[in-house]
């Protein structure tokens, strides 16, 4: 099989198909020091013919998408998907810092294309869209893995710094994230559903994952959050 090749951080690693290459905290591919990353959280692995993406870790998930941002997977603990795009765009986040990385393969099963469907009943389906303060805010946390200028590591803002960043009170900032993660979660996207052991900075991380892997909002939006920036002359 055709070896894949990793982009993290601007620098490029090959991943040969003879054994499982593993990625994490103390792996093939070093992510960070990060002690709330598992030792090997992800692997890839060459199995029946495919390239496989393996959650090996206990307790994070990571978010994955092709290079249009039009399909979308969330593979917890002990999942696996094959990778049937060139471009694949995985995200994860441990503790309050978020990671992302790019794997090219050569192969493409399959074809995605960024256009509307259609039901059974002629019905459109259109993507999510969000109320401009609806998308200041999601901004606000994506901010830092906008900017940075390849894929590697960001930080999530707590709640209290994307409130000033935007200039919000914090009751304003908090019934806006929750207005957010329940239509995202109306449309079906996991992880942002509140209750007991749902932590606060899980729930914003996995909203700058599924927001930025499925291009929900941009680095070309930025120029909406400085024009909004409470500081700006």
């Amino acid at each position: 099989m055709t070896p894949l090749r990793i982009e993290f951080c601007g620098e490029w690693t090959t991943v040969a198909p003879d054994r499982p290459f593993g990625i994490g905290r103390e792996a093939d591919l070093v992510i960070d020091d990060n002690p709330y990353l598992h030792r090997t959280f992800l692997t890839l692995a060459a199995e029946h013919g495919l390239w496989w993406l393996h959650n090996v870790g206990q307790l994070l998930s990571a978010t994955v998408s092709d290079a249009t941002g039009s399909v979308q997977a969330w593979l917890g603990p002990g999942a696996r998907l094959p990778i049937v795009f060139p471009t694949l765009h995985v995200m994860f986040s441990a503790g309050a810092t978020t990671y992302d990385f790019t794997v090219h393969a050569e192969s493409d099963f399959y074809a995605t294309t960024l256009t509307a469907e259609s039901d059974v009943d002629g019905t459109t389906i259109m993507p999510i869209s969000l109320t401009p303060s609806q998308r200041l805010l999601v901004l606000a946390l994506a901010e830092s893995v906008l900017r940075q200028p390849s894929a590697g590591r960001a930080t999530v803002p707590s709640s209290a710094e994307a409130a000033a960043r935007l200039g919000w009170s914090m009751t304003t900032f908090n019934r806006k994230l929750d207005n957010v993660c329940e239509k995202l979660d109306r449309f079906g996207v996991d992880g942002l559903r509140g209750g007991r052991g749902r932590l606060a900075t899980n729930r914003r991380a996995r909203l700058v994952e599924y927001a930025v892997a499925t291009h929900l909002v941009s680095a070309a939006d930025l120029q909406l959050l400085d024009r909004n920036d409470p500081q700006a002359p």
